[in-house]
């Protein structure tokens, strides 16, 4: 497989790059990871996006307009990797969860991007109860 140097730049700096006839189009990580963050919180059962890692032992919410921090997202082979961490409410069955982010996440971004997702990683970070506490 032969890549412009455009393509190449565009692996080296993690932006998406779609070189046209008449103009180039550029996607930046934070924008992909914004698109995945909205999609995942619209699934029911996930209360929230949790930051990557954990604070002392606990999952950190955040709020609506960072929600792209919860949201990882990796070029790999012309596709996108993602990998998404949320906080789930208690009482629903986290497989089913997961199954449906999935999906959902993969389902979004693509019709956004147009960019094959090969896979979407779910990491539940924490469960909450309806009322938001731990």
């Amino acid at each position: 497989m032969h890549l412009s140097a455009a393509e190449k730049e565009s692996m080296s700096t993690g932006t998406l790059r779609s070189a046209r006839d008449k103009g180039r189009i550029e996607v930046f990580p934070a924008v992909v990871g914004a698109i995945a963050g909205h999609a995942a919180i619209e699934c029911y059962g996930v209360m929230g996006m949790a930051a990557r890692g954990l604070r002392d032992g606990v999952a950190t919410l955040l709020r609506r307009e960072n929600l792209h921090r919860g949201v990882e997202v990796r070029e790999v082979e012309g596709s996108l990797s993602i990998d998404v961490f949320v906080v789930i409410q208690y009482g629903v069955r986290i497989t089913e969860v997961a199954h449906n982010l999935k999906s959902a996440v993969r389902f979004e971004v693509e019709r956004a991007t147009g960019v094959a997702v090969s896979d979407v990683n779910v990491f539940v970070q924490g469960v909450h109860g309806d009322n938001g506490k731990p």
